[in-house]
């Protein structure tokens, strides 16, 4: 028997986000790649949650901090509020709710998420790192100031 993706797609793991993981293929929307990272948590496979992330910001992760939330939580369900396929020729924004349990008991997090396009792969943008200024380049490499790129969405 094979077992239903953990990001609730209500497909099997195998025919959703497994490909994804293996790098045998590439999510074709931004909520793909949502639900892929979000199944990445719940399998604590935090070398694709890094890779997934917007190659200029993967340096800044820190992957023992991402390892420890993802173990000591426990993740109960994926719901999508809303996916804004384009909201720019090369942005998508996805607005979801990651439910899990942890010490503290259930919760929810809810974050609206934005999503760019580089050489026709999507990444994720963390807002919860360090971001250019204003005026500096765009994180995303796009060659335009961050203020009239990512940073209009973030």
């Amino acid at each position: 028997m094979t077992a239903l993706c953990p990001c609730q797609s209500g497909l099997n793991y195998v025919d959703c986000c497994q490909p994804f993981h293996q790098q045998t293929a590439l999510p074709q929307t931004a909520e793909q790649l949502m639900r892929s990272r979000y199944c990445a948590y719940t399998m604590k496979n935090i070398d694709y949650i890094i890779a997934t992330t917007v190659p200029s910001q993967q340096a800044q992760l820190d992957k023992a901090l991402l390892l420890d939330w993802a173990e000591t939580t426990h993740w109960t369900g994926l719901t999508i509020v809303r996916h804004l396929a384009k909201i720019s020729k090369i942005h998508s924004a996805v607005e979801f709710k990651a439910f899990f349990t942890n010490e503290q008991g259930e919760q929810a997090h809810h974050e609206h998420s934005l999503f760019v396009k580089l050489n026709e792969r999507w990444y994720f943008v963390d807002p919860t790192v360090d971001l250019p200024s204003q005026k500096q380049p765009c994180l995303c490499g796009s060659g335009k100031k961050f203020k009239h790129c990512c940073g209009a969405f973030l």
